[in-house]
């Protein structure tokens, strides 16, 4: 087992990895916290598949919420019925919150241990490889408005995150592709020997370490910039255009970690437009394609502009966009509004 610590504003948060957590659960929270009752938010995929052996684990009363799987679940709605179980059940701001699932599960399941009773404390137990290496490290909590995604939220740090590799063997092949999206985007964000890693055939052989090597870099940004004001952003390559092809998408026609896929290679080929010394399409369009993934953005340009433009990310006239120009080095470049109208046309 490897560990990471993060500390933020509100105090430190351990990210424990290693083959066999799920079943440690119950003792690695009792070295962490002291609640007198435990809740627990999981999804229609995951309740199945690990619910029972988890709750099984602890000697104070356990009690769960079990939502409903997908992306356009993830509202304030949904929100509203974890509240509505944590009071039937008794929870109090002593108690403990955990969210067993992927990253719609932690996002939602974050934002409301994040805003019940003003704050309980709340434990990440990601189930895919996308939460895994990104969604429940870094404390940003979350739901989607018809307007955009993650438009209401809050940053809020799990105490606890308890990432065990063992439970991707229960992924379906399309669910760990999507998960693979994110971990291209840290190589090509940060740390380029991520990309030679997932080319080896054997890729899935090493996921603790390709897992490890990404949790380290999101880590490192987050003590920099919790509050994503500064640094944090370059976490976003891909995402820009790629939330705006899921809201067009209605968030069922894309996964998210396809989205991203999609939105990397759109982002590179801004990035060459804007002066990358090196064309790196290919390169990158090879390797998702490798790992299951879409590269190409089938929705049309106008109509991904005007998606974008409700992003968290525009500023003003102006929309904070992620461009890696030299593999392992991303840059924030603002780009006007027009401007961005301009070159989006041509990729």
């Amino acid at each position: 087992m490897r560990k990471l610590s993060l500390t933020g504003a509100a105090g430190q948060s351990d990210i424990l990895i290693g083959r066999g957590l799920l079943g440690e659960a119950a003792a690695q929270c009792a070295a962490v916290f002291s609640p007198s009752r435990i809740h627990i938010v999981t999804d229609t995929n995951v309740a199945p598949l690990y619910l029972s052996k988890l709750e099984s684990q602890f000697d104070v009363p356990v009690s769960h919420t079990v939502i409903s799987a997908g992306e356009e679940h993830k509202r304030l709605s949904t929100v509203e019925t974890i509240y509505h179980d944590l009071l039937a059940n008794g929870m109090t701001r002593k108690d403990l919150i955990l969210a067993l699932g992927g990253g719609v599960t932690g996002d939602i399941t974050g934002f409301a241990a994040a805003t019940f009773l003003r704050g309980v404390a709340l434990c990440q137990i990601p189930t895919t490889l996308l939460a895994q290496v990104d969604s429940s490290v870094g404390g940003k909590t979350g739901v989607d408005l018809p307007e955009g995604k993650n438009l209401v939220g809050a940053f809020y740090q799990p105490r606890l995150v308890l990432i065990d590799p063992d439970v991707l063997s229960s992924l379906p092949d399309k669910t760990f592709s999507e998960g693979m999206g994110e971990v291209i985007k840290y190589g090509c964000i940060s740390n380029p020997a991520i990309l030679e890693m997932c080319a080896a055939p054997d890729y899935k052989q090493n996921i603790e370490d390709i897992i490890y090597e990404c949790v380290k870099i999101k880590r490192d940004v987050v003590a920099v910039d919790e509050h994503d004001t500064g640094l944090r952003m370059i976490l976003n390559f891909g995402h820009t255009i790629g939330h705006a092809a899921e809201k067009l998408g209605n968030y069922v026609d894309l996964a998210h970690g396809e989205a991203v896929a999609i939105g990397m290679v759109a982002a590179m080929r801004l990035s060459n437009q804007m002066g990358a010394p090196v064309d790196h399409v290919p390169m990158l369009t090879a390797t998702l394609q490798n790992a299951g993934l879409p590269t190409e953005l089938k929705y049309d340009r106008e109509a991904i502009y005007r998606a974008l433009l409700s992003d968290k990310k525009k500023f003003g006239g102006t929309v904070n966009f992620i461009l890696v120009r030299e593999l392992g080095k991303a840059e924030i470049v603002p780009i006007e509004a027009e401007e961005l109208h301009r070159l989006l046309l041509k990729i």
